[in-house]
């Protein structure tokens, strides 16, 4: 609902820096209303297509020449880049809608799709979870659905969307383990919001479903990243803290 109150975020170091990309839509502004409002953190960067420099899926290169903005940002403020969130997710538009069969798997959806849920956010791995100090508690987590785990697939349909999602938790759980050879506090994980009431899955809420804010559903996020160890790195969890089952 809207004014919850911002987690603390105590795990954290203060005088770091967050980052939220995807920063224009409903979840990720309110990822940064709450990162600004919780006193944790120095400074919040917002990246998104609109921003300066930009972060476009369909460039590589822009996400190269933000992760390095940032990285020199930090270095100016002899800060660390303690957190990261990848807000970013596309289920459907004003083409395209999630298959209810596989007659009606279309190459150009499904290529958007992993594009954008599971290409786009690999690359921000690459390029951002080098700058995550050393030291100390760090974050990175990316926007992942409990309809991309194969072990909880009861009712099959969405086929783009949960393999694209499902293809993200394995890229996770690969980056996880590389980042914990050189970065022992560092954490990669997925993360499952739940249903959120912005444009991407609003209009596939049904009735009785937990239908959250985007300021609630930032706000128990926050609230699962703030209790994470590093031996949980690489894991799926839902907003409530849950794991979930791949």
């Amino acid at each position: 609902m809207p004014g919850t109150p911002a987690p603390k975020l105590q795990s954290f170091d203060t005088a770091g820096i967050a980052i939220v990309i995807g920063a224009t839509g409903g979840i990720g502004r309110a990822f940064v209303r709450h990162l600004r409002d919780c006193g944790r953190f120095d400074g919040v960067i917002e990246l998104s297509r609109g921003t300066k420099p930009a972060i476009d899926f369909t460039d590589p290169g822009s996400i190269e020449s933000a992760a390095a903005f940032v990285r020199d940002q930090a270095s100016a403020q002899n800060q660390s880049v303690r957190l990261i969130i990848d807000a970013t997710g596309y289920l459907h538009d004003e083409i395209f809608q999630p298959e209810k069969s596989l007659r009606q798997i279309e190459a150009d959806y499904m290529a958007k799709s992993f594009l954008i849920n599971a290409i786009g956010p690999a690359l921000l791995m690459r390029h951002f979870t080098p700058i995550l100090p050393r030291d100390g508690k760090s974050v990175f987590a990316t926007l992942s659905a409990k309809v991309g785990s194969i072990g909880d697939n009861r009712m099959g349909g969405w086929y783009s969307y949960r393999a694209a999602k499902a293809a993200l938790n394995q890229l996770v759980k690969c980056t996880a383990i590389e980042l914990a050879r050189s970065k022992r506090n560092a954490i990669c994980i997925a993360l499952h919001p739940g249903t959120v009431d912005t444009g991407l899955s609003g209009p596939f809420a049904k009735s009785g479903l937990n239908v959250q804010s985007p300021d609630q559903a930032t706000a128990n996020m926050l609230m699962v990243i703030d209790g994470l160890q590093p031996s949980q790195s690489g894991g799926f969890f839902a907003y409530d803290g849950n794991e979930l089952p791949w």
